[in-house]
């Protein structure tokens, strides 16, 4: 039972994230040969306050 996690910016609207998952799951299907009911994706929504990359908050970019 494959678990997908993503960590993105807030602000993706519900159509982009169900596009997203659609894909995700076929292609998961796809590749591991299992069933969509047993994909599982988790969307974490994440302040850029909250992310860093190379010392600097991307609220700070």
């Amino acid at each position: 039972m494959p678990f997908i996690t993503i960590d993105l910016f807030e602000g993706r609207d519900k159509e982009t994230k169900r596009e997203l998952a659609q894909r995700l799951t076929e292609e998961t299907c796809r590749i591991l040969n299992c069933k969509p009911e047993a994909v599982h994706i988790r969307f974490n929504n994440v302040k850029r306050e909250d992310w860093g990359t190379g010392g600097v908050l991307w609220s700070d970019k």
